[in-house]
């Protein structure tokens, strides 16, 4: 929504898993909110300060609100929840909208849920979006390594 929370935590996640598998030369990586709310900001301290005790820096993620631009650039445009995905499905072209999912999409155990968004719980909030968001990554990785290959 604001990419300050979920979204920049899965690009941060996904950034590191696509380039531990020797594949950032082919696969771009960003992250965007479908909101204004905090462009330009780095992402909530929480988020942050969570993904980095597991090895996921988030520290040059700035938020940003998706572009049209982004429809034509990506291949796959992930949504964190169903509100977030009917806005985006609202905002795309007709003929971009095949690209957009839910990111639970790629996961085993969740395929087809909403990522909570941890912004007015605790910090076991922020756990339970790195839990889902390294299921989910793994999976979207696979997936993307067999379109590579």
């Amino acid at each position: 929504m604001g990419n300050i929370c979920r979204s920049p935590t899965a690009e941060g996640v996904f950034r590191k898993f696509v380039n531990d598998a020797g594949l950032d030369a082919d696969i771009l990586v960003d992250s965007a909110g479908t909101h204004a709310y905090h462009v330009d900001q780095p992402p909530d301290r929480r988020a942050s300060a969570a993904a980095e005790r597991r090895g996921f820096p988030l520290d040059n993620i700035r938020a940003r609100r998706v572009s049209q631009e982004d429809f034509e650039r990506f291949d796959y445009i992930l949504a964190m929840d169903e509100d977030n995905l009917l806005i985006l499905r609202e905002s795309a072209p007709e003929h971009h909208r095949k690209k957009l999912f839910l990111f639970l999409e790629f996961s085993e155990s969740y395929p087809g849920m909403e990522v909570p968004d941890p912004y007015y719980g605790g910090s076991s909030g922020f756990e339970r979006v790195l839990d889902l968001v390294e299921e989910a990554s793994r999976g979207l990785l696979e997936t993307l390594q067999r379109e590579l290959h």
